[in-house]
């Protein structure tokens, strides 16, 4: 069911839901959390099919604040649409779209929808990140934020600015793309003949922040050199392109050559495929709503790991992206 609401204020919106509630039988009993998406025109609807998957794991209310153009010349102005149900996955959508001076304050904008005594995510999905991210009207509410390095125009700076405003509950998509990387180097060291290893590189592309992040993790698991070896972006290969750990007894190669799948390499072992899938939005966002506490190794990886890594710039490897 979608009711839409022009012209509105905030107040009408919580009638409407608490009717919606009465009438149609829409709880919001089961729902664990509020998650509030702050997009720009045209940038929503991806990032609320992604919450309405996520949500059948997480049952939620979204509140999506969309700027709309003009700035603040424009004419203050709310339109609101409410979807529940079938349309809504298993949480209850609310779309604010907001016109000129009306949305410079998004704190206020939500802060009458949000669900009583439920802990509140913000996402921002696009390249809309605020300047210093806990610092923003939502980032004040909310006890997880996060952003995307990808998204922004230029990730690498994206990703040293995170570093340098970093506040616990801040977490990013770049660190989350990781996951199934990290799972597999850490099982490749997991088997004999346990020893230490003695350097790494890692290949990426320039415009990966995930490239970064994965060296900086390897750096400070391992304390050894770790090399970062991009190759610029012309080639059309993006994300993360391989790891090499280098042993007494030889070297580790995890590459990934084609998408989706990796070769893993050992010394006396025969090679495998590994599947490395791309990481859905909705996987990302999954992931990151199963747990509301700080996550602290993102945190020790952005603000120390990425500190001394030595970065070069490379042919390009022939890979699939991250």
């Amino acid at each position: 069911m979608i009711v839409d609401l022009p012209e509105t204020t905030i107040a009408k919106v919580s009638r409407a839901l608490v009717t919606l509630r009465e009438e149609g039988g829409a709880v919001a009993l089961g729902r664990v959390l509020t998650l509030v998406i702050s997009a720009e025109s045209g940038a929503a609807e991806e990032a609320i099919q992604a919450a309405n998957d996520a949500s059948r794991e997480h049952p939620m209310r979204v509140i999506v604040v969309v700027h709309e153009p003009g700035g603040v010349e424009a004419a203050p102005r709310v339109d609101a649409q409410i979807r529940v149900g079938g349309d809504a996955g298993a949480s209850e959508v609310v779309m604010l779209r907001v016109w000129g001076p009306a949305g410079a304050d998004e704190e206020g904008l939500v802060t009458g929808l949000l669900l009583p005594d439920a802990p509140v995510v913000a996402w921002w999905p696009g390249p809309d990140m605020p300047e210093i991210i806990a610092e923003s009207p939502l980032g004040r509410i909310a006890q997880r934020r996060i952003s995307d390095a990808s998204a922004q125009p230029d990730p690498q700076r994206a990703l040293d600015h995170l570093a340098d405003t970093y506040r616990p509950g801040d977490t990013d998509f770049a660190w989350t793309r990781l996951t199934l990387w990290r799972a597999v180097l850490a099982a490749a060291l997991d088997q004999p003949p346990y020893e230490q290893v003695l350097g790494v590189e890692v290949f990426g592309a320039v415009d990966s922040p995930s490239t970064e992040l994965l060296a900086a993790w390897l750096r400070l698991a391992l304390d050894v050199p770790v090399s970062v070896v991009l190759s610029d972006r012309s080639t059309g290969s993006s994300g993360i392109h391989g790891v090499r750990l280098m042993r007494r007894s030889g070297v580790i190669d995890l590459e990934r050559n084609v998408p989706d799948v990796a070769t893993l390499s050992q010394p006396g072992q025969p090679t495998q495929d590994v599947s490395l899938p791309r990481r859905s939005l909705r996987d990302c966002l999954a992931e990151e709503l199963r747990r509301l506490d700080p996550d602290d190794l993102y945190g020790q990886v952005l603000t120390e790991g990425l500190a001394g890594l030595d970065r070069g710039l490379a042919e390009a490897s022939s890979t699939g992206g991250l």
